[in-house]
C-alpha cells in the first residue's frame, strides 16, 4: 500500500501561531506512520517551509505548495491537515488558496472559516436557526464610542471583544463605563472591527464537534472555571482555568447544549473540528463563538474531550485526513 504524504500545516501570521506550533506537534506525533508519511510545514508572515527532522528548512512553492528536496525530488503533500489559529488558516484565506490550486485539506471550507472567523456575523446567521447570544453592539474602528448609549443598552458589567481574533486575545470585562475606551482601544489593536457585549451570568462551556466516521459527533462538554475574571488567553493556553469534562450539568441543561452545538455546526455547513462556546443561563445556552481551528496541544479542551468520549488522537486525527483525501475536490 502506497503511504499518502501529509503535511501538519501549523504557525500563522497572528500571535496565536506560538500555540498552533504547539498543536501542530501533537498531530505530526499522532498520525499513523503506517499509513502516513508526515511532514511538518510552517506557514508564518514573511516565510512558508518545510521543516525536516533536523531543523532544516526548504522553502514550500506558493504556485502548487510543493517542496524541491535536497534529492531533487518535488514533494506533494495528498492532503494538508490544517492547525493554524487565527490568519490565514482560520479565516478563509489559506482554504480559498488551496482551493484555486487543487489542494486537499482538512477542516471545513473557504465560506464556513471566513463566517465562523467572524463572531457578528456567525450570531446573526445563527439566531435564525433559534440560537440565541447576548445583546450587544458593533462598533468600527474611528467611529464615535457611544458611551452612554453602551451602558444604558447592555448594562454593566460588559465585555469588549475584537470582532475577528481567536484565543480570547483584545478581549476585556469592563465593570465601569470609565473603563470602556480603554477596553476599545485594546481590541482595536487586534481588529477594526469591534463587539461590545452584554454580561451574561452563568456557566461557561466549551462543546466540541467533529465530522467522525460520516456522524456530527458531539465528543463533550467542558466546564470551564477560570481563575481569572474570564476565560482569557491565559486561562485559556497558560494553565489558569479549572476545565471539567464532563461538565456539571443536569441532563436537561445538557441536552439543550449538545443540541445547539451540533445544530450551530449543520447550520454552518461545518466539517472537521470546531470547538464552540456557550454560556448557561439558566439552563438556556446563549452561544459566544465557534472555532473552526481550536487548540490542539495535549492540553486543550478538544483532546481531553476526545479521551473522554473514548476516541484516540490518532483515529480522531486519521479520520481528518481520510476525510479530507476522499472529499471531491475542483481544478
Amino acid at each position: 500500500m502506497t503511504k499518502k504524504n501529509i503535511a501538519v500545516v501549523m504557525g500563522g501570521y497572528s500571535d496565536e501561531y506560538k500555540v498552533s506550533l504547539k498543536s501542530g506537534q501533537l498531530i505530526y506525533d499522532s498520525l499513523d506512520r503506517e499509513l502516513y508519511n508526515v511532514y511538518r510545514v510552517v506557514i508564518l508572515q514573511d516565510e512558508w517551509y518545510f521543516l525536516d527532522d533536523n531543523g532544516n528548512r526548504a522553502p514550500v512553492s506558493r504556485e502548487d505548495f510543493s517542496v524541491e528536496m535536497q534529492s531533487g525530488y518535488r514533494l506533494k503533500f495528498d492532503v494538508c491537515f490544517n492547525i493554524i489559529h487565527g490568519r490565514p488558516g482560520e479565516n478563509g484565506e489559506l482554504q480559498a488558496y488551496w482551493d484555486t490550486i487543487g489542494q486537499r485539506y482538512t477542516g471545513c471550507g473557504f465560506y464556513q472559516s471566513a463566517l465562523t472567523f467572524n463572531k457578528k456575523d456567525t450570531l446573526a446567521v445563527l439566531a435564525k436557526y433559534g440560537i440565541k447570544s447576548a445583546e450587544s453592539i458593533y462598533i468600527k474602528k474611528n467611529e464615535d464610542i457611544p458611551t452612554e448609549e453602551i451602558t444604558e443598552k447592555l448594562g454593566l458589567p460588559l465585555f469588549v471583544k475584537p470582532n475577528r481574533s481567536g484565543s480570547s486575545l483584545g478581549i476585556s470585562k469592563v465593570k465601569t463605563a470609565e473603563e470602556i475606551p480603554a477596553a476599545l482601544q485594546r481590541a482595536f489593536e487586534e481588529d477594526e472591527e469591534v463587539i461590545v457585549e452584554e454580561f451574561l451570568d452563568g456557566m461557561e462551556v466549551s462543546v466540541g464537534v467533529v465530522d467522525y466516521r460520516g456522524e456530527v459527533t458531539v465528543l463533550g462538554i467542558t466546564e470551564i472555571v477560570p481563575e481569572n475574571e474570564f476565560f482569557d488567553y491565559e486561562a485559556k493556553y497558560e494553565g489558569a482555568s479549572q476545565e471539567i469534562t464532563p461538565a456539571r450539568l443536569d441532563d436537561a441543561a445538557r441536552r439543550k447544549v449538545e443540541e445547539a452545538a451540533r445544530r450551530a455546526y449543520k447550520a454552518l455547513g461545518m466539517s472537521g473540528f470546531s470547538r464552540s462556546e456557550f454560556i448557561l443561563v439558566n439552563g438556556e445556552p446563549y452561544m459566544l463563538e465557534m472555532n473552526t481551528n481550536p487548540g490542539f496541544s495535549p492540553a486543550s479542551i478538544l483532546p481531553q474531550q476526545a479521551r473522554h468520549y473514548g476516541i484516540s488522537i490518532k483515529d480522531l486525527c486519521g479520520n481528518e485526513v481520510e476525510r479530507a483525501y476522499h472529499k471531491t475536490i475542483s481544478k
